[in-house]
């Protein structure tokens, strides 16, 4: 009986230790999954200034390949969306 026992009480430590580690590696990934996205969410784009607004470029290679378009939609403070 005491070679039973023994069996049992050994399973049940084992499946417990397994459970234990499922659930700490999926508590683990989850953490990791959100810490990931939420450095990733706040990048500034390119053309806008550290306040958010949009500030154009104006040297004069740039200037001398834009359309007149582009230009206009910069001279209004606009995000250009033509190229």
């Amino acid at each position: 009986m005491n070679g039973i026992r023994r069996s049992v009480a050994a399973a049940a430590i084992a499946g417990s230790m397994l459970i234990g580690g499922v659930i700490g590696a999926v508590t683990y990934g989850a953490t990791t999954i959100a810490a990931s996205a939420a450095t990733t969410a706040a990048s500034p784009t390119p053309g806008t200034a550290a306040s958010g607004t949009f500030v154009s470029n104006e040297t004069a290679a740039h200037e001398a390949t834009e359309s007149a378009a582009r230009e206009a939609q910069e001279n209004a403070g606009q995000v250009p969306t033509v190229p």
